[in-house]
């Protein structure tokens, strides 16, 4: 079997890969390993799917922090937030702003999403090969050749698009990194973001269920203020939770920090210090913090800096964002990057600008949703 591109992954960056390649023409198939595609998608917002967050692209990607940030400029620019909800939009789904900015489809149920995925790959002829785990990814003289249980393709591209390690029940296990690997590139240590954490039974006593939905929390490292994050607090029978704590889990992942404390600010002028004991295990970690190493991937175009004709996209590559929407946008950004490279080495035009606007978005300088600008300390 022979294709323009083999996308391997099924997830967010590669059913948004496989429909824009239908979309600039392309012969491409979408290979997946567990029996249905999106499983890590359905899970998204609590199922509601939290697409993206209702900001320019300029204050996404301060959010992201470097080196995040710089790394994602082209996609984010290229494909910001606003042109997202066009594009969904202009295809069929229809999508709504919520509280904090965050955008979810109109009927706040992630298996519609999937089902527009699903969809637009049938009417745009991009075939989806379920329950085709790939065994090998090999360089040819003419392109890639890529063996599955049952059966070989070859293709002139390969986008590789499998996500990170988190949920590994979703078909989300590593292949991506390892294929990577043999093929010459680094892959920075995985480790889970925006997870809780385990603490002491003395913080968690007689106070399971509460739940603070505005608190400051300050990362304390060493006797002095690394970083701070804005959101709700949870109080859970194995720990600590919510959006400031998950947020903070991705700021520590990403420096090392091996010693630290938080303090927690709630509004009525009351706060507390707590000393976390570890990270919950990264397989309930809602983002990967490591992967594909960014100096191996040429940002302007996705492409392999190793392996020629090789791509990636999304949360397989080291690039990790907050909680609300920002990891999606990161994996339909880059995801649409790649494949519009791909396409004009292969003769065909770019996108076309959507033109219909989608509504006002907050100003760059503004703050937006809970989490504050953690990296600009």
């Amino acid at each position: 079997m022979q294709s323009d591109l083999i996308i391997i992954g099924g997830g967010a960056a590669g059913l948004m890969a496989g429909c824009a390649a239908g979309e600039l023409g392309l012969r491409a198939v979408v290979l997946e390993r567990k029996h249905k595609p999106g499983r890590k998608l359905l899970m998204c917002g609590n199922s509601r799917c939290n697409l993206t967050i209702n900001i320019s692209a300029e204050r996404m990607l301060q959010m992201f922090g470097d080196p995040v940030g710089p790394f994602l400029e082209p996609a984010i620019k290229a494909f910001p937030p606003s042109a997202l909800q066009r594009w969904f939009a202009a295809n069929g789904l229809k999508t709504v702003v919520k509280t904090g900015n965050k955008v979810y489809p109109c009927t706040e149920n992630a298996s519609d999403v999937l089902h527009f995925f699903t969809d637009f790959l049938r009417d745009k002829n991009i075939s989806l090969a379920c329950s085709a785990v790939v065994q090998s990814l090999e360089k040819t003289p003419n392109g890639f050749r890529v063996e599955t249980d049952n059966f070989t393709m070859e293709s002139r591209f390969v986008l590789v698009a499998t996500g990170g390690v988190s949920y590994p029940k979703t078909g989300s296990v590593g292949d991506g990194q390892k294929l990577a690997e043999k093929l010459g590139h680094s892959v920075t240590p995985l480790r889970g973001g925006l997870v809780g954490f385990e603490v002491d039974q003395k913080t968690t006593a007689r106070r399971t269920g509460q739940v603070f939905e505005r608190v400051r929390l300050k990362i304390i490292s060493v006797g002095k203020e690394v970083a701070e994050t804005r959101g709700t607090y949870e109080i859970e029978k194995w720990g600590i939770g919510g959006t400031a704590v998950t947020d903070a889990s991705r700021i520590i992942a990403r420096r090392n920090l091996q010693q630290y404390i938080f303090r927690i600010e709630f509004e009525d002028g009351r706060a507390e210090e707590v000393k976390p004991l570890q990270p919950r295990s990264i397989k309930e970690a809602m983002v990967t913090v490591g992967g594909v190493a960014l100096g191996d991937v040429d940002f302007q175009t996705l492409e392999s800096k190793k392996c020629p004709g090789l791509y990636f996209a999304g949360e397989l590559l080291d690039i990790d964002g907050p909680t609300g929407g920002y990891n999606l946008q990161a994996a339909f950004a880059t995801a649409r990057l790649a494949v519009e490279s791909i396409a004009k080495r292969c003769g065909k035009a770019g996108f076309q600008p959507l033109e219909k606007p989608a509504g006002k978005v907050p100003r760059s300088g503004k703050r937006a949703g809970k989490t504050s600008n953690h990296w600009k300390r």
